[in-house]
């Protein structure tokens, strides 16, 4: 599979378009958990304007009215034809395929597909923190594997973890977060031929929540779990909310390899009910017709990436900080500040700034906390004066 490049972008930066005082109109989780002297560097949401591809075939459907239950496959023939041109991958089969309202309840299905109830599902801590509230939910054992030092899939650990997983004959499967939230490692090739063998050895089922994927930035490639030797038995969610904003348009793809349609084909007919008619637009546009909004937008992260380095190592040299390979999400250790293992709370207490704390990520999540890089330079440069202020270092 060969990568290929980003095409050079026309669009503005669209991280640059708004200002705060137009972002505090918005009336999402964002802008609305926290009081309005707080900056919110925290949730998953991006300080942009829609795509105008997606704000065009959104508001075409309102004129009409087109407000009703979704069908037919352009959702899947946008995303198949994303993969080939973005990722250099032509395997992803519109028939293997089918809508879900969104990644992690289409996680949920597909976990469902292949385990049983009190079966093992692994993870790899630090990670986003639903993993592990939709598996308990689920009534499934969580076996964890936790990423390396360098916040990286430590592949010994991930066999251990397989082994426990399986053990007394139980079925099992592992939610791997490709790229990972919240390090931004892209995982190679290679790790995932590993990990692939890994899984076929002990019996163990893949489900890849690969949402984070139009979002590597640089020379790194995305690898498709499903592209890679043995991921043919494999099953994935992508969707275009993440890259494109769409979080409150509901909808996803799940993707079996090959060898496991069967099991997709016997995804509950219901659920395909659940995404929005509206999503499903939104996120076909989005792939279609949205990537040289896409290009800016990644040029803009680069610009936030290369920035928080430069402010981090000014104002909190002590704070560690590896700049990621893809989401828009830094993940910053702050153990050198004697902080404690929640140092969110001390940002948001003294500095009046949203952070994610890394606790509720599981093992290796005390003392770091998330910050989201998809806002302005303005923004992020404020955030930092307010979180060196918070720990009487130089503002």
């Amino acid at each position: 599979m060969t990568r290929i490049p980003h095409e050079t972008s026309g669009e503005p930066n669209p991280l640059r378009e708004l200002t705060l005082d137009r972002l505090r109109c918005r009336t999402s989780t964002k802008w609305r958990t926290y009081p309005d002297d707080v900056l919110p560097l925290w949730v998953a949401e991006m300080d942009v304007p829609l795509a105008g591809p997606v704000r065009r075939a959104v508001t075409d459907a309102l004129e009409l009215g087109d407000t009703g239950y979704p069908a037919g496959t352009a959702y899947a023939e946008a995303l198949a034809a994303f993969a080939d041109k973005r990722w250099g991958w032509s395997g992803l089969a519109v028939e293997r395929t089918s809508i879900v309202p969104d990644v992690m309840l289409g996680v949920v299905e597909m976990i469902r597909l292949v385990t049983g109830a009190g079966d093992a599902v692994v993870v790899n801590p630090p990670v986003y923190p639903p993993f592990f509230q939709f598996v308990g939910h689920m009534d499934r054992q969580v076996v964890r594997a936790p990423l390396g030092p360098d916040g990286r899939l430590d592949l010994g650990v991930l066999e251990d973890a397989f082994r426990r997983a399986v053990s007394g004959g139980r079925r099992a499967a592992y939610l791997l977060c490709s790229p990972q939230n919240p390090t931004g490692a892209v995982h190679t090739a290679d790790e995932l031929t590993e990990v692939a063998a890994l899984a076929d050895r002990h019996g163990v089922r893949v489900v890849a929540d690969e949402i984070h994927a139009p979002l590597v930035v640089g020379d790194v490639a995305f690898v498709p779990y499903l592209s890679v030797p043995g991921g043919e038995n494999g099953l994935s969610v992508m969707s275009a909310s993440k890259a494109w904003n769409l979080a409150g348009l509901k909808a996803g793809l799940a993707v079996a390899g090959p060898a496991s349609a069967a099991d997709l084909a016997r995804m509950p007919e219901e659920v395909g009910h659940g995404p929005s008619h509206l999503g499903v637009i939104a996120h076909t546009a989005a792939l279609r017709d949205g990537t040289a909004w896409l290009d800016a937008l990644l040029a803009g992260l680069r610009d936030n990436r290369r920035l928080l380095a430069d402010l981090l190592a000014r104002h909190l040299p002590t704070v560690g900080y590896r700049p990621g390979q893809a989401t828009y999400l830094a993940w910053l250790d702050c153990r050198a500040l004697g902080l404690g293992d929640d140092p969110a709370e001390v940002f948001l207490r003294r500095g009046r700034v949203a952070l994610n704390s890394g606790l509720p990520f599981g093992t290796g999540g005390a003392g770091h906390v998330r910050l989201n890089l998809a806002t302005s330079p303005e923004i992020v440069e404020e955030a930092v004066r307010r979180m060196a202020a918070a720990v009487g270092g130089p503002a």
